[in-house]
């Protein structure tokens, strides 16, 4: 039994990768019954994906009109759906949100593209990469005089993407249980990168950040904001800003009190961050943590993906798990009355297709007939 905040609530996902998968996996650890579409030729090909958790999956092929009628019947019954095709696939395929509209009025219909549905880009391939180059987002990160850093693919895909459509749908259906009536949602990666870039953008106009990478108050440019290698090869977090966590962080590091009396001056930031990095290189990483835990000095370990599911506070608060036979991040966020959790197993193609259709309504001779026909196929 699904447990969260969203047990009735009915999404489709269409199966495709990285951000669509991603929010389907955010709403259906929240208790949603997360339906998958995946390819009729996806049976048993595709390996177990963890962001496939809790959801389960109907293989269906789109090419027969079967197929698409098998699709619509769930259509019909859902509140949202999620599809991260390019502008026009869907609507080729025969499901695009004028058809779903007409046959579900109160659809929540959520779009997940990098460049948007609309704009001379929004045929083009893409990646997150490019998406967080056009905001201006991968420009600031980096070192200077160096290449930027590509940030892994968090903040176009994920922070940008998949967040902001499960924002989006959650406000569509929030809306549509009062207007009765559905909508489409236009998500574009590069608009949700760009939204996360507000603060800095906001900081820009205020004078109080510049184009120089490494040069910032939140880029590495600050010796109170950065990492720094420890003697045994380990890194440590420092992000010690306001004044009063800036004076615990000297006091930890054995300095004087004055050792840094300009810490907001951007011309004495260099000086200064070398000489955190010598004090920093004397003792190994855990050592500092010894020096450090239990304070206000904004200092943490830079951990692995090895590490990080041991460290005390993230495993007694369950951060990660352990499910279906791998180490994983649990729910997030957390609720005081209907916790999420992770609500089953990653759904392998197909493999809940006939139990699907039934249990969402469809007539049983009507499953039939299609499964017969082909057009859906049971793992």
């Amino acid at each position: 039994m699904a447990q969260g905040p969203l047990v009735g609530v009915k999404v489709v996902e269409f199966a495709g990768i990285g951000p669509g998968p991603f929010c389907g996996m955010l709403l259906a650890d929240l208790g949603a019954d997360v339906v998958r579409i995946d390819r009729a030729e996806s049976v048993g090909r595709a390996a177990p994906d963890i962001m496939n958790r809790g959801k389960r999956s109907v293989a269906v092929d789109l090419k027969r009109p079967e197929g698409v009628e098998a699709a619509l019947s769930l259509i019909g019954q859902t509140d949202a759906l999620i599809e991260g095709f390019r502008p026009g696939v869907m609507e080729r395929l025969g499901v695009g949100p004028e058809v779903a509209l007409k046959r579900n009025p109160r659809i929540v219909y959520g779009r997940m593209t990098g460049w948007g549905q609309t704009g001379p880009w929004s045929t083009m391939a893409g990646h997150d990469i490019d998406y967080i180059a056009l905001t201006g987002a991968l420009h600031t990160m980096g070192r200077a005089g160096e290449p930027p850093a590509p940030p892994l693919n968090l903040v176009g895909d994920y922070g940008g993407g998949a967040l902001y459509l499960a924002f989006g749908i959650l406000a569509g259906v929030i809306e549509a249980k009062s207007s009765g009536k559905g909508q489409v949602i236009d998500c574009a990666m590069i608009d949700g990168a760009a939204s996360l870039m507000t603060m800095f953008y906001g900081m820009k106009a205020a004078g109080m950040w510049n184009a120089n990478r490494d040069d910032n108050l939140l880029d590495g440019g600050a010796h109170f904001y950065d990492t720094y290698e420890c003697a045994d090869g380990q890194w440590l977090a420092i992000g010690a800003i306001e004044p009063q966590f800036h004076a615990v962080l000297v006091k930890g590091l054995g300095l004087p009190a004055d050792v840094f009396p300009a810490q907001m001056s951007r011309a004495e930031w260099p000086e200064y961050s070398k000489r955190v990095a010598d004090v920093v290189k004397t003792k190994s990483r855990d050592e500092w943590m010894k020096v450090f835990d239990g304070t206000d000095a904004c200092v943490a370990p830079v951990l692995s993906m090895d590490e990080a599911p041991k460290h005390p506070h993230n495993a007694e608060r369950k951060t990660f798990v352990e499910a279906f036979g791998a180490v994983q991040p649990g729910p997030a966020p957390r609720f005081s009355r209907t916790a999420g959790a992770v609500n089953g197993a990653p759904a392998l193609a197909g493999q809940h297709s006939e139990d699907v259709l039934k249990s969402w309504g469809v007539a049983a001779e009507r499953v039939e007939g299609f499964l017969k026909a082909g057009a859906v196929v049971q793992a």
